[in-house]
C-alpha cells in the first residue's frame, strides 16, 4: 500500500500554520512516503485556511525530487476546464510526471456564490469539464493547450463521491475511486457497488483502483480537532492496530492510503516520523 501524508494539519487555523509546508514535504520525501496531498477551498470556511492545491504542490515540487503530488481533491466545477487543464499539464510535465489530479463536485454552496459559479447541477458540469480535460491533455481537437503533459495520455485521475452518480464517472473518467475515511467494511460495499455499474457504465471495474484520504493520530499524540470520523486504529490506537487496519483496507482492495494527521502544528514533524517509522517500512511491500 502507498501511504502519502498533507504536508500541514488538518484544518489549521491561521496562514502562519502553513509556513513550513516545503520543509515537511521535503521530510516526507526523506522517509519515503509515497504522496503529499492538497485539498482545495478558494474562501476561509469553517475547516480553516487552505492554500491553493496547484500552486502548492508546484512549489512541492520544486522542492523534492521523487514524491508524488497528489490533489485530494480540487473541486473541479469552480475551474475553467481549459485553464485548468493546462495548469496541471504544465505541474505535470515541471514535476517529471509526479502529478495526480483528484478531484470532487464539492460541499459547500457558500464557497460556489462566492466564486460566482451556480451550486446546481455541479455533478453534470463535472462529467463535461472531465471529458474535456481529458481530450486537452491528449491533444486532441481544438484549441491545443499550450503545454502537453509529460505523462501520456494525462496524469492520472482520482474521483472522488459516495453516491452512484459519483461511482459512475470514476468509472467513466477515472484510473482511481478516492474515497473518504472509509472502512474495510465499507470499502467492500464501494466495490460491490462498482461491480454493479460496471455493466451499465461499460468498463471493467477491476480496472479502477481504489485510494482514499484517512484520518490518524498517531498513539501518544493528542488531536488538535475533533476528527471528523473514526481515526485509524480506533480509540487509543497503537502502532499494531493502526497497520492492522491498514493492512485489513489492502486486503479489501485499498491501493493508496492519503493521511491527515490532525494534531497540532508543533507536533506534525513528531507525527510524520511516526508514519515513516512505525507504517511505510511495514507496508511498502504490500501491492
Amino acid at each position: 500500500m502507498r501511504i502519502g501524508v498533507a504536508p500541514h494539519r488538518l484544518w489549521p487555523d491561521g496562514e502562519g500554520e502553513l509556513d513550513d509546508v516545503l520543509q515537511t514535504a521535503v521530510r516526507a520525501e526523506e522517509l519515503g512516503l509515497d504522496h503529499v496531498f492538497a485539498s482545495g477551498h478558494a474562501v476561509v470556511g469553517d475547516l480553516g485556511v487552505t492554500p491553493d492545491p496547484l500552486v502548492l504542490l508546484a512549489a512541492v515540487a520544486g522542492a523534492t525530487r521523487r514524491i508524488g503530488l497528489v490533489t485530494s481533491v480540487l473541486v473541479l466545477p469552480l475551474y475553467n476546464p481549459l485553464i485548468l487543464a493546462h495548469q496541471t499539464a504544465t505541474l505535470d510535465r515541471l514535476s517529471g510526471g509526479r502529478f495526480t489530479l483528484g478531484v470532487g463536485t464539492g460541499w459547500d454552496a457558500e464557497e460556489f456564490a462566492a466564486v460566482g459559479v451556480p451550486f446546481a447541477g455541479r455533478g453534470h458540469r463535472m462529467d463535461e469539464q472531465l471529458a474535456v480535460v481529458r481530450q486537452l491533455w491528449r491533444g486532441e481537437g481544438s484549441p491545443r493547450l499550450g503545454v502537453l503533459p509529460r505523462t501520456e495520455g494525462g496524469p492520472p485521475v482520482w474521483i472522488g463521491g459516495q453516491s452512484d452518480a459519483a461511482l459512475r464517472r470514476a468509472l467513466r473518467f477515472g484510473d482511481a475511486w478516492h474515497g473518504s475515511g472509509v472502512d474495510a467494511e465499507s470499502l467492500t460495499g464501494v466495490r460491490a457497488r462498482l461491480a454493479a455499474l460496471g455493466d451499465e457504465v461499460g468498463r471493467d471495474p477491476g480496472q479502477l483502483a481504489l485510494t482514499a484520504g484517512l484520518f490518524l493520530v498517531p498513539p501518544g499524540f493528542a488531536p488538535a480537532v475533533k476528527v471528523p470520523g473514526r481515526s485509524l486504529g480506533g480509540a487509543g490506537a497503537s502502532a499494531e492496530s493502526v497497520r492492522d487496519e491498514l493492512g485489513r483496507l489492502a486486503d479489501a482492495g485499498l491501493v493508496s492510503a492519503s493521511l491527515w494527521l490532525p494534531v497540532e502544528t508543533e507536533a506534525l514533524p513528531d507525527a510524520l516520523a511516526w508514519v515513516g517509522e512505525e507504517l511505510v517500512p511495514h507496508l511498502s511491500g504490500q501491492p
